[in-house]
């Protein structure tokens, strides 16, 4: 469903990818959230919080509802699904159906953050991942059940990376939120984090150096291309084998000299993950591990589910640049955040409406009217 990495240049520098894969096209808006305006997260029942965002945020969201005729969406209505800020700080949004479960009781009079909130909170507020697990230390977070998902209780986990090459994963584990250093810098989706580390230690025999030749009694075998070095990597677009990819190319891909070719060179290893329609199916009767959107049935007939890549994104993290593309481009737009810094109000544009025909949408996001 999700594969995120982070990747160093030859001079130590930080960038961030990830795909998401879903069984539909959705309608994701990319938003400029800026420093300075009032921000609230609610949750029935519960003390809102209040906070003011101090850093300026590009987002790919989605709305956590189902619009109405009476009640449209709102800018307040986006929640972040993957994100940048200007102090070069990612945030991710991956599924992971265990998240939801009993929560431990919070004190009436604390005011909680709705985990649906966390990425504009994270993003808005903290330049380090130090700072968001120092934060999260003393912030209470609480799931919600998602009408647009179902009813399901925020179904994910989350992944925060900073310039530093720090990460860490925020996992809420059939109810239960654990915040994990993640010395990978790699995460897809369930099971839950340690697991995948540990099973990490079944790959210690990978290496990028191709073993050749071998003999076998008195035959000496050779191989006719290169390559080999790859074959002990799990096939299967499962988030267990995607994971030892995923660590497999950010650990051995070459450093790149400059940082434009560092993001060339990510977006090389992002297209390993890269999935087309129809790939993996899934009949409806044999069950499976899709997040269903409410109100965004396929109303083609089809009778299987198929995982796709809908976008993919990349971050340069010391240059605070954010790329996408989405299922309909091989081409990846670019947004610079250093100069969006400027703006004081809100900005929305839908993902379709880029679609691969601006190579630089910084100006067009610039110029469509405040949200």
């Amino acid at each position: 469903m999700c594969t995120s990495l982070s990747y160093s240049d030859a001079a130590g520098k930080v960038y961030f990818g990830r795909t998401l894969e879903l069984t539909i096209d959705l309608p994701y808006e990319i938003a400029y959230f800026p420093a300075g305006l009032a921000a609230r997260s609610a949750v029935e029942g519960l003390p809102a919080l209040d906070y003011t965002p101090r850093y300026g945020v590009l987002a790919v969201t989605m709305p956590a509802r189902i619009p109405t005729p009476d009640k449209p969406i709102t800018f307040a209505d986006l929640k972040v699904l993957e994100g940048l800020n200007d102090q070069g700080l990612t945030f991710s949004v991956l599924s992971y159906p265990a998240a939801g479960g009993t929560h431990q009781s919070v004190a009436v009079t604390r005011a909680v953050l709705s985990a649906s909130d966390l990425g504009a909170w994270t993003l808005g507020q903290f330049a380090t991942v130090a700072q968001v697990r120092e934060a999260l230390a003393t912030q209470p977070v609480v799931l919600q059940p998602l009408a647009i998902l179902g009813g399901v209780e925020s179904p994910f986990h989350y992944v925060v990376h900073d310039a530093t090459g720090a990460a860490l994963v925020i996992e809420f584990n059939r109810g239960v939120m654990s915040v994990y250093d993640n010395p990978v810098g790699v995460m897809t989706n369930g099971p839950e984090f340690p697991w995948h580390l540990t099973n990490l230690n079944n790959y210690t025999f990978l290496t990028n150096v191709d073993a050749a030749a071998g003999t076998f009694g008195r035959y000496r075998a050779v191989q006719p291309d290169s390559g080999i070095a790859t074959a002990g990597l799990p096939a299967s677009n499962t988030s267990v084998g995607r994971f030892v990819r995923a660590a497999f190319y950010a650990q051995y891909t070459e450093k790149a000299a400059s940082p434009d070719l560092a993001v060339l060179t990510l977006a090389h290893i992002l297209n390993n993950f890269d999935r087309a329609r129809g790939v993996t199916i899934d009949y409806p009767s044999a069950g499976g591990g899709h997040l269903e959107v409410a109100g965004l049935e396929d109303k083609s007939g089809t009778a299987y589910a198929t995982e796709f890549t809908s976008w993919t994104s990349l971050s340069d993290l010391d240059r605070k640049l954010f790329f996408i593309r989405d299922y309909t481009s091989l081409n990846f737009t670019r947004f610079d955040l250093t100069e969006l810094a400027q703006l004081k109000e809100p900005k929305v544009i839908p993902l379709k409406k880029l679609n691969g025909g601006a190579p630089d949408a910084t100006p067009v996001l610039k110029g469509v009217a405040a949200a």
